[in-house]
């Protein structure tokens, strides 16, 4: 590979990774709830951390730095969706979101056999 194209893909990378790391620091200032801003922290920084370490497998193409690029996306895809996921169990749990921005809100007691809020006990106590 040429050192001019070498170079010109070294930048597109860094920068693409630069873009989406700071977009999901935006994200996390400028999103009004708290699963809009987990949504904002997960999805760029996995997708930059991919640009960054893919620059650096091109810039160091051995086995042993492509095993561990390839271990360290693996391991951080699998783990900031299952943190955020408990992230959001807990904000949901706590009552830190805000309602009127959910559309289907899978977890609330309505709807829930058996439950005091259901609505198939407040038919029941009408009649």
């Amino acid at each position: 590979m040429s050192e001019v194209l070498h170079d010109s893909l070294t930048a597109v990378l860094v920068l693409l990774g630069a873009v989406m790391c700071f977009a999901a620091g935006v994200g996390l200032i400028r999103f009004p709830d708290v699963f809009s801003r987990i949504h904002a922290a997960t999805k760029p920084q996995i997708f930059g951390l991919m640009a960054i370490v893919t620059d650096v497998a091109v810039n160091n193409f051995s086995v042993g730095t492509v095993t561990l690029i390839v271990a360290i996306v693996v391991f951080q895809a699998l783990t900031a969706p299952m943190a955020a996921h408990l992230v959001a169990r807990a904000a949901y749990g706590t009552q830190h979101h805000r309602p009127d921005l959910l559309i289907v809100d899978e977890l609330s007691d309505r709807g829930r056999p058996g439950s005091p809020r259901s609505s198939g006990s407040q038919i029941a106590s009408r009649d």
